[in-house]
């Protein structure tokens, strides 16, 4: 890894911070600033709520889909476990009569 990617991989740190500040104030003026910060704050806010809700659905439709897997699952099992008890009962029966 070079030194070109920590920064990118771990955010601005030191000058660039300093240089990302310089250049806000030059574009919005430092009054401006504090208002922008707390739109971005909220902004974020926001977007992890909806991410939260859309992760709260989205276990909720894990859970809705899981039970009737399950079901059916079961359901299938003990219908593989009959028709192995019912074809045993049948090889049994014909080898009897086999024998006879």
């Amino acid at each position: 890894m070079n030194n070109m990617t920590l920064p990118v991989l771990f955010g601005p740190v030191g000058p660039e911070m300093l240089i990302i500040l310089g250049v806000l104030v030059l574009l919005f003026g430092a009054q401006r600033i504090p208002k922008l910060a707390n739109s971005v704050g909220r902004s974020l806010g926001s977007f992890k709520k909806g991410r939260q809700e859309v992760e709260d659905e989205l276990k909720e439709i894990e859970t809705e889909v899981k039970e009737p897997v399950t079901e059916v699952k079961s359901e299938v099992n003990e219908a593989s476990k009959e028709l192995e008890r019912e074809t045993e009962t049948a090889v049994n029966t014909v080898e009897e009569t086999i024998e006879k």
